[in-house]
């Protein structure tokens, strides 16, 4: 049975890693061969992949909460949640998907990500890296910041699409913009945005005291 966790956790870390590697090489390679026209199509390229890496990663709320990994939930499921939120958005939102925020968007969320699976495969490996222990827990901090920015830039750049006023042709407006008015909806959710990373902040910062105090014990007992 502990097998089988560490072989699932595994590979679950790994496929992460390599999806999130395949979409950044494919969102580098199309910049150096289009140059800023690729940004207009990038997400058609790369949208199927970034989807499906972040559906999964609900998947790891349930590992916290199931024990597989060692993390605090509640930072985790504010990440998770406010990912998803804002793909369905790109998802629905098909006039956007073309804006160089978005393209901007998916390049930090590939980068954030690229920092903290490799650490997580060292970790099941257990064979911990300084360099990497030191990267997940602090550069990763500052680039969750300015994702979590560069989401609220594109939550504004999605509100004109959601006036009464835009044209019907999106399958968001059209679905339930009867029920809601989803531009107040959006306004609402940038400051609980704000609040959600805040707090995810704060703990980030706890938790990367909590493991660079256990690391450095560790070094001084060897």
């Amino acid at each position: 049975m502990l097998s089988f966790r560490l072989a699932y956790i595994f590979s679950y870390n790994l496929f992460q890693f390599c999806g999130h590697t395949w979409i950044l090489a494919n969102t580098i390679a199309r910049f150096l061969t289009f140059g800023q026209d690729a940004l207009a199509d990038t997400f058609y390229s790369v949208g199927f992949m970034m989807s499906l890496c972040q559906l999964l990663s609900i998947l790891e709320l349930f590992h916290i909460a199931d024990g597989i990994e060692k993390a605090r939930l509640l930072p985790r499921f504010i990440q998770v949640m406010e990912k998803n939120f804002l793909l369905i958005m790109v998802i629905m939102l098909e006039e956007i998907q073309s804006k160089p925020v978005v393209c901007a968007q998916l390049f930090l969320w590939n980068i954030v990500d690229l920092l903290r699976y490799p650490h997580e495969l060292l970790c099941v490996m257990d064979t911990p890296s300084t360099a990497m222990l030191w990267i997940r827990y602090t550069l990763w901090i500052p680039l969750y910041i300015l994702s979590v920015a560069t989401e609220g830039v594109t939550i504004y750049q999605a509100l004109p699409y959601l006036e009464p006023t835009a044209p019907v042709s999106s399958s968001l407006n059209s679905t339930v913009s009867a029920h809601l008015h989803l531009p107040s909806v959006l306004m609402v959710y940038l400051p609980v945005l704000a609040l959600g990373a805040s707090v995810t902040v704060w703990q980030l910062l706890k938790e990367r005291q909590h493991h660079l105090e256990k690391w450095n014990k560790k070094m001084k007992h060897k």
